[in-house]
């Protein structure tokens, strides 16, 4: 039991000894001691001023005096208005970083049978065009929320479904049809995803011709989106594609098949996997037998040109469509399906989209739907909404062609990474492998970590640049934080020095050695509050807090040069702890560490 959850009971304890007055823990507010004040926890005393009748100081001292009594770890306490600040023992202390030494994955609570059961999907790519930043963003947010919430003890599944059908994917084949002239991904030696994406471009870049000739004809500018060729006949691709054509079915599948090819290759760089993955162009068939379902139970109605829409006006919406005029389906259908699927297979506790924040609507109104048309487990569907994420050029567009692609983003980090090593000079005396292996993990990992810092709530910026420095909140610098420490200990074993595997109890350690493993001793915490709010931004930051601390210790306390041999031998097992977690909270944001650097 952690020393908050000793000190909360206690204070219950007192309230009733002190006060005759019952409370529940949850009410005890405990926080860090501010730096400038004695002490390492604070309690919040004013919620008990009612049960005492006295002043904040009074009570405050009330409270002291008995924790001071009935715990150990307690020696001394002081009182700052309504505030009681703790000193906790060196001893107790001492006793934490031991248990974090001999706990196996210290902080994670272990898979056990009966835990609950979460879906999460991300990706979700379209198979017309390869991978871009915001892409960037889901795979890397919806990765690393998964290995938190296995860290959480929780069974995770983590799913992609790849939209592989619609009028989007149409575009893209018939302009390849009409412009490519057969070219292949082995033709070109171009990277399937790209060859692909390329036609999505063109056919948006033809498409505008034709309705600038329209316009420049007489024809009314919304008409002449509508009525242009190349779009009529995107769209009777589609139905022909929908009623199992042969030939168009058969381009479909070849053109897929590039562009998923394309996506492995970026996966693999990226760092990301999934455990199942799904195709629109199989589920959609389900959503559109569900939608029909509930078109016979009257859940759902019919327009006279013969689309298939909900009604969600009695819960503050609008009218949703769900099957076109022409019987094709659209993104709800295919969702419809999906989940139908999932919770069926899976027996899924709660199911988890990540996906960008302009689709809030979308997910509330898949919730109402599939609630409508009878399933009980439609309330735990929850959309784990992020914000968008740009670079200092701006806004990207995929349609315009000026879309940010991710390899090419991935190998620019890259480059920048390798730039920057060569100009400090780090990686002198490495082999060109080793040299390479650093600056891939150096790239990747100034990339994951400048992106999940960020609350996923938030719109970011993300500047490759400014990732990739090694001073500051970023990657690098916890990555060169780490290896720091390898350095030490291995330079410690290498003179022959044999460091004991835990602490002596009674050691005399400095305020900022206790305070680095009051750092230590919170990570379960961090783990646990970062899994209830699915967001790696709280293990991102908890990470830089641990090593920018840990920077101040070893610039104070020259490890090399203590006298004494316990408390050097001290300074060694601390600072292998910290190594330990920074590596373990890294990992849990998809990041990998360099031995040296």
């Amino acid at each position: 039991m952690s020393i908050e959850s000793i000190i909360k009971g206690k204070v219950v304890e007192a309230i009733s000894a002190c006060y005759g007055q019952k409370v529940e823990e949850d009410s005890v507010q405990i926080q860090k001691t501010r730096r400038e004040f004695e002490g390492d926890l604070t309690v919040v005393v004013f919620p008990f001023l009612r049960f005492s009748k006295k002043s904040p100081e009074e009570t405050a001292n009330d409270l002291g005096n008995f924790l001071q009594e009935n715990i150990d770890a307690i020696p001394s306490f002081n009182i700052v208005k309504g505030f009681l600040n703790l000193v906790i023992d060196n001893s107790y202390w001492l006793s934490v970083l031991n248990e974090a030494v001999i706990t196996d994955n210290y902080g994670f609570i272990p898979l056990t049978e009966g835990a609950k059961k979460v879906m999460i999907e991300y990706s979700s790519p379209n198979t017309n065009k390869p991978l871009h930043l915001g892409h960037i963003r889901n795979n890397l947010l919806g990765y690393s929320v998964a290995q938190i919430l296995k860290a959480n003890g929780l069974e995770v599944i983590k799913v992609n479904l790849v939209n592989d059908r619609g009028i989007h994917i149409c575009k893209s084949m018939l302009a390849w049809l009409r412009f490519g002239e057969g070219e292949t991904p082995e033709s070109t030696g171009i990277k399937g995803d790209h060859l692909v994406g390329k036609y999505y471009v063109r056919f948006d870049q033809e498409y505008k011709k034709e309705i600038e000739a329209l316009i420049a004809g007489g024809m009314d500018a919304d008409e002449a989106k509508k009525k242009a060729p190349l779009l009529l006949e995107a769209q009777e691709m589609l139905v022909k594609w929908e009623a199992g054509d042969e030939e168009t079915v058969a381009l479909w599948r070849k053109m897929n098949d590039w562009v998923l090819a394309g996506f492995e290759i970026t996966y693999k760089t990226m760092g990301v996997d999934f455990d199942k993955v799904y195709f629109e162009s199989d589920t959609y068939k389900k959503g559109k037998a569900i939608v029909m379902r509930g078109l016979d139970e009257g859940v759902l109605y019919q327009k006279e040109t013969g689309s298939v829409w909900a009604d969600l006006e009695s819960d503050g919406l609008d009218h949703k469509l769900l099957l076109r005029d022409d019987g094709t389906s659209v993104y709800m259908t295919q969702d419809i399906g999906t989940a139908y699927e999932r919770f069926n297979e899976f027996h899924i506790d709660e199911h988890i989209y990540v996906v960008g924040n302009e689709q809030n609507y979308h997910f509330q109104v898949l919730s109402l739907i599939m609630g409508k048309l009878g399933y009980e487990w439609h309330d735990k569907i929850h959309h784990l909404s992020y914000g968008m994420v740009e670079l200092p050029e701006g806004k990207m567009k995929s349609r315009e062609g000026t879309v940010v692609d991710a390899d090419d983003l991935m190998k620019e980090m890259v480059n920048t990474a390798r730039e920057t090593s060569e100009e400090l000079g780090k990686l002198a005396g490495y082999s060109k492998e080793e040299a390479e292996d650093v600056y891939n993990k150096v790239a990747m990992g100034a990339l994951k970590y400048f992106i999940l810092k960020v609350d996923p709530k938030k719109n970011m910026m993300f500047n490759p640049k400014d990732s990739i420095d090694f001073n500051g909140n970023t990657g690098p610098f916890i990555q060169y934080t780490y290896t720091r420490i390898q350095s030490v200990l291995r330079k410690a074993t290498e003179s022959g020095m044999e460091i004991p595997e835990l602490a002596i109890a009674d050691l005399n350690i400095s305020e900022k050695e206790s305070f680095l493993i009051q750092i230590l001793a919170n990570y379960p915490n961090v783990i646990k509050d970062a899994g209830r709010d699915t967001s790696p931004a709280l293990i991102s930051n908890y990470v830089y807090d641990l090593s920018k601390e840990y920077n101040q210790f070893y610039h104070d306390f020259p490890m090399n040069k203590e006298e004494n041999e316990d408390l050097r031998n001290f300074r060694f097992i601390l600072s292998k702890q910290v190594a330990g977690i920074i590596k373990s909270g890294m990992s849990l944001l998809g990041v990998s560490l360099p031995e040296r650097m």
